[in-house]
């Protein structure tokens, strides 16, 4: 008698697959690696069915490739799954990713980079209920956060509802006791931060939480002014939305990483960077070593950069391609504009599944930053507008 798949044998329990795999985060993290390719296998494959059935535009870019479900069934067939370039989430024509009616759809998200064209993500009601337990399970596996209180320096959900890396930040108060938004109507100004800093001190475990360049200007701030503060035990820098400016400079992470110490008192095991794009449900965690682990119900396939066909080995530089069994609403089966590598090797962390190093983005990219990049730039024009002299007759 054939044995039946590990999501069969889950459906025939009354179980959905997927709801089960995010809420077993560290389960997965802890099985054999031959273990955990099989079932992320599967999970892949009922998702590239569902879509291929469920969505003219991708069945027929399938088709011009002469691919069917009957083509993938095992996880070395995964590399055959057609991809959508992440630029058609940008087109007057994405609403043909839909793999359910518009009606179903519940929210939809954004990212604006520096092209200013948004990239709009829509989830129906079951993909937002799997990517809420999948972003809690993440960050109570790399973050382990239950209780204290976050410094957000960036602006609240209020102010930019429908900005992505907010919206996924914003999830993380839910496990605080308290929080405060340090960035209201695009102004950032550091010695209302460390007053409440110092407000907080003694009370709660000290978070702070944000997009790296406006966590470094706060770094800069304490730097230039000579202020060092000393954040509690336990106390953490998170950081979410790419390392460079609008500018085009990097920030270097060695550079952030010693000023947290000298200026925070964090040492770099408490700086955890978070990489997530707003088209998938993905999250990739550092954890206490920096180095970022994937979701592992997702499977990151980098790209040979000359042959999108093919890809390129663990350590390697290449095209990021993202396979997503999460999105239900639209495929999320997606080449990126991202280049980065996998890390070799096992974690001293002793978690299975993949882990990666974010490169930059590909040189034939429009963008070259997320929408982190956007809201700087803004900043920066706002305040030189408000610094500037008025003309007078």
């Amino acid at each position: 008698m054939q044995q039946l798949s590990i999501t069969q044998s889950l459906r025939n329990m009354g179980i959905d697959p997927l709801k089960a795999s995010v809420a077993s985060v560290s389960e997965l993290y802890r099985l054999p690696q031959d273990k955990l390719d099989a079932i992320k296998a599967e999970l892949i494959i009922d998702s590239f069915r569902f879509h291929y059935e469920n969505n003219r535009y991708y069945r027929e870019a399938c088709d011009e490739k002469g691919i069917t479900p009957a083509s993938v069934n095992t996880f070395d067939d995964l590399i055959k799954i057609p991809l959508i370039p992440i630029a058609k989430f940008k087109s007057a024509s994405n609403h043909e990713l839909l793999s359910k009616p518009l009606n179903a759809i519940e929210h939809e998200m954004r990212s604006t980079g520096t092209s200013g064209i948004p990239s709009v993500s829509r989830r129906c009601a079951p993909t937002i209920d799997l990517a809420v337990s999948a972003i809690y399970a993440m960050y109570r596996e790399f973050l382990g956060i239950s209780k204290g209180a976050g410094l957000y320096i960036c602006p609240s959900t209020e102010e930019i509802p429908e900005m992505g890396m907010i919206k996924a930040l914003n999830m993380l108060a839910g496990l605080l006791d308290t929080h405060r938004f340090m960035v209201r109507e695009e102004r950032f100004v550091p010695e209302d931060a460390i007053a409440q800093l110092t407000n907080w001190e003694n009370q709660f475990t000290r978070h702070i939480i944000g997009p790296p360049f406006l966590i470094h200007r706060l770094l800069q701030f304490l730097k230039q002014t000579g202020q060092k503060l000393t954040l509690d035990k336990g106390s953490m820098v998170i950081t979410l939305g790419g390392w460079k400016r609008f500018t085009g400079q990097m920030i270097s992470r060695r550079e952030f990483a010693l000023l947290c110490e000298e200026y925070l008192g964090i040492p770099p095991s408490g700086i955890r960077d978070i990489y997530a794009l707003v088209e998938s449900n993905v999250m990739a965690i550092d954890d206490e070593h920096q180095v970022k682990h994937v979701s592992p119900y997702v499977h990151f396939s980098v790209r040979d950069m000359n042959d999108l066909s093919k890809e390129v080995a663990d350590g390697e530089h290449g095209v990021l391609a993202i396979l997503d069994p999460l999105a239900l609403a639209t495929p999320g089966m997606i080449l990126t504009e991202d280049i980065v590598s996998l890390v070799p090797g096992e974690s001293p962390s002793g978690r299975s599944g993949q882990r990666m190093e974010y490169i930059m983005r590909a040189p034939s990219s429009l963008e070259f930053g997320c929408c982190a990049v956007n809201l700087e730039r803004k900043m920066d024009e706002d305040e030189k507008a408000e610094n500037s002299c008025p003309v007078t007759a």
